[in-house]
């Protein structure tokens, strides 16, 4: 039996299988629709599908660079486990997409899942590598920098945190001191590069803050506002020192600001810190709903 392209259109959308399985399965099953959507659960791959709504917050940051072309990629894959996501073959679909994103510069996850990655797409590799490896796997972010400088990236327990940071005016010889920047970032997790990059409501916010802990403080609450605010100002600095990379103690030497130990070997222009799986709610269920859950799955 002949089938179209419509047909394998159809049975993707109804797998969420690759396009190249698809007809494959079409192909073996002689185009017998069903028949190739069974062969494709069989194969392991229709099953990806079920596992779209469970919640990935697990994974690995990763990174790559190619000094050759001045680009620097940062991106985060989640999955469901943490002994998935300490996998070689994790680690290999982490380095293949961070790779495709350094090549094809897309502008989000969505362009991204429309790039190729040999003849599929990202979406489809992510849709099989899912159905092999028996988790959801998600991209969830990446960032990209450009550059006719320099890019560091640090990984930080095999993929847990992840840095790149970019840098112009490299004097030769101040690798290790980039690099200690890199791993000050992951660290001591800065907000900000420099005291003068901190929005002025962030700075308004802070202070209001502080005045009225200093207003409820019985040492200073009766003393004139002028003088509180002048109290605060003097406050400022720690704030600062904890969230702006350029005035943070160096983790190395704490007797040093991170500008001071930088000087004039380098410039810092930016950097960007993921934290694995920040911001994700972890799902939580009742062992015993889940175990019903899975024995019922199975009488289907």
């Amino acid at each position: 039996m002949a089938f179209t392209a419509k047909d394998v259109m159809t049975l993707r959308d109804k797998s969420g299988a690759g396009m190249l399985d698809c007809k494959k399965a079409l192909t073996d099953a002689d185009g017998d629709m069903e028949k190739a959507a069974e062969l494709l659960r069989e194969r392991g791959i229709a099953k990806a599908v079920k596992k779209e709504g469970r919640i990935a917050a697990e994974g690995v940051v990763g990174a790559y660079v190619c000094e050759a072309c001045g680009t620097g990629v940062l991106l985060e894959i989640n999955c469901e486990s943490d002994f998935v996501s300490r996998g070689d073959k994790f680690h290999e679909i982490v380095d293949s997409v961070a790779k495709v994103v350094a090549e094809n510069k897309p502008a989000d996850v969505e362009a991204l899942s429309a790039c190729k990655i040999g003849n599929e797409t990202v979406k489809d590799y992510i849709t099989n590598a899912t159905a092999v490896i028996g988790e959801k796997i998600s991209i969830r972010r990446f960032e990209i920098y450009q550059t006719a400088g320099k890019i560091e990236t640090y990984i930080h327990m095999g993929g847990k945190v992840g840095v790149m940071v970019e840098a112009t005016g490299f004097k030769a010889g101040a690798e290790e001191t980039l690099h200690d920047v890199a791993l000050q970032i992951a660290a001591s997790k800065p907000y900000y590069l420099a005291s003068g990059d901190v929005p002025a409501e962030v700075l308004d916010k802070e202070k209001e803050i502080m005045l009225v802990q200093m207003q409820n403080d019985e040492k200073n609450k009766n003393k004139p506002k002028e003088i509180l605010e002048k109290i605060v100002a003097g406050k400022m600095g720690k704030f600062y020192q904890e969230n702006c990379l350029l005035d943070q103690p160096f983790v190395k030497d704490d007797s040093q600001k991170v500008s001071q130990v930088i000087g004039d070997k380098f410039k810092i222009v930016k950097f960007v810190r993921f934290e694995m799986g920040e911001g994700i709610e972890k799902k939580s269920e009742n062992l015993q709903d889940e175990v019903a859950k899975q024995i019922e799955s199975m009488k289907k």
